[in-house]
């Protein structure tokens, strides 16, 4: 158990170089890895779980106590980030499905790497949990129809379609998360440290398998679309930050919703564009992943070395919310 905790340990804390890693190896030998694109969706559903195992109901309480910050950084998420990769699929001219997986990107709810950023950032932790669990259960509904809106345009969008595969591989694996952890709290209890190996590893084979299905297009597209990928999440994180200093709002919220904004739950993004766009579709996601696991710690480790006031850091650390790095 303890070589498992020290391995899932070691997979949380270089998760970014585990992605460059296994991408750079799918790139160049791509073969052992194409079978594995029709298991993208199944784990989702594993790194979804892990999630739930991991939320507790005081998680949302917050959303019922002061809403006010949480619904701020929910709407900011999901009019900015889509906003934000319409206007550079256009600007850009991307190719269509490159366009709609961008816009795709934009509208899927936060990731849970966020949670992680936002602790090491000395932001608001409980603000990011609380705008994570919230955005993830509106996705169902907001996703689809945002994508119908802005990427219609480009590919058709089947909202019902989406709607239930979000259902499926999101709140499903979720539900069925926390209700384990509410039946058996001493055991997950005791296994939680090892929940981010589970994840890490579902999600380096889901980048394996995207991006051995388009070698082809990241040799041709790569520089563009890792470029959009780049300004979208920098513009993400700059936005939210601005949106929420306009708001009033103090700076460890700040820091939380310029993060949360900023970093998309990557991992559906893939699912849902391989099961309803195609493979070229994912390719945003993809990078995004990476991107996100590059961007996310250098802001948090320079906003680390910024402290906040006293109040608020005593606020933040009295939110006593366990949180696991499972990537995007």
């Amino acid at each position: 158990m303890k070589l498992l905790e020290s391995i899932s340990s070691l997979a949380g804390k270089y998760f970014a170089i585990w992605v460059i890693a296994i991408a750079l190896i799918a790139y160049f030998i791509p073969t052992p890895f194409l079978g594995l694109g029709s298991y993208i969706t199944i784990l989702l559903g594993v790194v979804m779980f892990g999630m739930g195992l991991t939320l507790k109901p005081v998680d949302f309480k917050l959303v019922l106590k002061k809403p006010v910050p949480v619904i701020i950084g929910v709407a900011a998420q999901f009019i900015i980030m889509p906003l934000i990769a319409l206007g550079l699929a256009y600007a850009m001219n991307l190719p269509a499905e490159l366009a709609a997986g961008l816009v795709l990107l934009g509208s899927v709810p936060g990731g849970t790497a966020s949670n992680v950023m936002v602790y090491l950032a000395k932001g608001n932790l409980a603000l990011s949990v609380a705008m994570t669990s919230l955005s993830t259960m509106l996705a169902p509904i907001l996703t689809p129809l945002i994508l119908l809106g802005l990427a219609g345009q480009w590919l058709p969008v089947d909202p019902v379609a989406m709607f239930i595969s979000i259902v499926q591989v999101i709140i499903l694996p979720i539900t069925l998360g926390i209700l384990i952890r509410k039946i058996f709290p001493t055991t997950v209890q005791k296994s939680a440290t090892i929940i981010p190996l589970i994840s890490v590893v579902a999600i380096i084979i889901i980048v394996s398998a995207v991006v051995s299905a388009n070698v082809e297009s990241i040799a041709t597209s790569g520089l563009i679309i890792f470029s959009a990928v780049m300004l979208h999440n920098l513009l993400g994180l700059m936005l939210g930050y601005t949106t929420a200093w306009a708001m009033r709002l103090d700076e460890s919220k700040r820091r939380a919703i310029s993060i949360e904004v900023g970093m998309q739950n990557s991992g559906l993004g893939v699912a849902l564009a391989t099961a309803h766009f195609g493979p070229l579709a994912a390719l945003p996601n993809v990078i995004a992943a990476v991107w996100h696991n590059i961007s996310g710690p250098i802001l948090a480790t320079f906003w680390s070395k910024k402290p906040v006031t006293e109040k608020e850091v005593t606020a933040n650390v009295a939110s006593d919310i366990p949180v696991q790095n499972t990537g995007n």
